[in-house]
């Protein structure tokens, strides 16, 4: 088997700086694909930004609001206008499903996330063909570890953590700006530099790890089920 790999910017839509880094990613480095934020100020940015982009993935990065007393049901209706949202902006179904802080992994959400997907035929992060691959990433413990989105580290995550088949590289790439006040900051630069440096791409060759997007998905997957 091939070993195939999806390089997936999350937040898309989030602030002027992530939707600039994501599109340089995708353009001068290996990201593949994003996922959209549709209830931001800069969610029509990032929709037309994609649209110019033939070979860019966008899926459904839903952001659900923290509510006291929210329930699933109001959880699941949100759901369903945040799908209706990114039709509107992306003229289209999204190619993947997937959720801001993986809340989908919460018991009580987690039901209508499947039915979502199942719905509309989407691949679900972790409920699918493609392997999750979260470790490129660069703060915990409230620190900033920056030696861990390094080029020399994200090439030795692609020797040791990328097997056969499909598997979802996510990353969260993007440039500081006044418009997104996360703690995740720096790292995003850092994170942009790493996927756009050519290490990278001498890295996937040696491996023999070919770059692919939710696009190509169904189509690569039934040729190797066959």
């Amino acid at each position: 088997m091939m070993k195939y790999l999806i390089v997936n910017g999350d937040d898309f839509g989030a602030s002027r700086g992530i939707n600039r880094g994501i599109i340089e990613a995708h353009r001068h480095g290996i990201l593949t694909s994003a996922s959209l934020m549709v209830n931001t100020p800069f969610s029509e940015e990032a929709a037309k930004l994609a649209g110019e982009l033939r070979h860019l993935s966008v899926g459904l990065h839903v952001d659900l609001p923290k509510e006291p007393g929210g329930s699933p049901e109001r959880a699941r209706d949100e759901l369903q206008k945040q799908f209706g949202r990114f039709v509107e902006l992306m003229g289209g179904a999204p190619t993947h499903l997937d959720s801001h802080h993986n809340v989908h992994r919460n018991p009580q959400l987690h039901p209508h996330f499947v039915e979502l997907a199942a719905e509309h035929g989407l691949p679900l992060r972790e409920h699918s063909p493609v392997r999750y691959f979260s470790t490129f990433y660069g703060q915990w413990g409230g620190e900033s570890h920056l030696e861990h989105i390094s080029a020399a580290s994200l090439a030795h995550m692609l020797e040791t953590g990328i097997g056969e088949g499909f598997t979802e590289l996510s990353c969260h790439p993007g440039y500081v700006d006044a418009d997104h006040t996360g703690s995740y900051s720096v790292e995003r630069e850092a994170e942009l530099r790493t996927l756009c440096d050519p290490a990278i791409r001498r890295a996937l060759a040696t491996r023999s790890i070919q770059l692919v997007s939710y696009h190509d998905l169904g189509q690569l997957h039934a040729a190797v089920a066959a």
